[in-house]
């Protein structure tokens, strides 16, 4: 399938490893122009070689938090500079700090806000004129399959990645006279340092090893393992291309039959 990418301009969020970077990786592999951004300026160049060694592509690389506005718009400005216009974007963001409800403070829950929902607002805002100007645009958030199904030991996640599917449902009636198109997708057990990071922490609350932990997830997998990063990309690539051209205000799982929620 021809996903019609050539010349398309996306920004990929947090873009250096994970997720993300499987999704610049895949996007400018279908020949996207990719603009991929980093708190780590080492992590950021290693991606943008990455890239460049990979599909051949010059990815546009600016170091940004997805926290802080002025980073957002920063990169935006940049992406239409290089590029002409944006395309596509690829709301992405690490994952909120583990714990229960009593382990919160108010501190937590504002940089869970700021980290998870606040920034795809702050993204999307940036992105809108240049994408309503050309009456053509595609978002897609990166969630998590708690949206579908609360996960243990994730309240913060619990809560705002659903704030996020509520966005986009509300956003797909607004944005769809303008052929903006807005979807979610989850990933279930991808195999990405966060996986593993929480892996670990299920592990040392258990007194098991993390391998243990990862073997005891997989049983309750139907297809026995967990996703590749390269796995999720490919569906987040398809909803944001222009092959994807009636589908907006959905909720995606990628998680290999994980989550038993109708």
């Amino acid at each position: 399938m021809d996903l019609h990418l050539q010349g398309k301009t996306a920004i990929v969020l947090a873009s250096t490893k994970g997720l993300g970077k499987a999704t610049a990786l895949c996007l400018a592999a279908e020949g996207a122009h990719v603009a991929i951004c980093g708190r780590d300026e080492a992590a950021l160049s290693a991606t943008y070689e990455e890239i460049r060694e990979a599909t051949g592509k010059e990815a546009l690389a600016v170091v940004a938090d997805v926290t802080k506005s002025e980073d957002i718009e920063h990169l935006v400005k940049e992406t239409v500079a290089r590029f002409g216009t944006v395309d596509i974007l690829i709301n992405n963001a690490g994952g909120p700090a583990a714990g229960t409800f009593d382990q919160m403070t108010d501190e937590h829950w504002q940089a869970a806000f700021e980290l998870n929902l606040l920034s795809f607002v702050r993204a999307i805002r940036a992105v809108l004129p240049h994408m309503r100007q050309q009456k053509f645009g595609r978002i897609v958030n990166f969630a998590s399959s708690s949206f579908k199904q609360p996960l243990e030991n994730l309240i913060l996640s619990n809560t705002f990645r659903t704030g996020v599917l509520g966005l986009a449902k509300s956003l797909a009636s607004e944005l769809g006279p303008d052929g903006i198109l807005i979807n979610t997708i989850g990933p279930g057990r991808i195999a990405t340092d966060r996986v593993a990071s929480l892996d670990k922490l299920r592990a040392q609350s258990l007194e098991i090893d993390p391998e243990d932990v990862k073997k005891s997830m997989e049983a309750m997998i139907p297809l026995g393992r967990y996703g590749d990063p390269e796995e999720f990309a490919r569906m987040a690539t398809f909803l944001a291309s222009p092959a994807n051209s009636y589908v907006t205000g959905q909720a995606f799982l990628v998680d290999g039959g994980l989550v038993k929620a109708i």
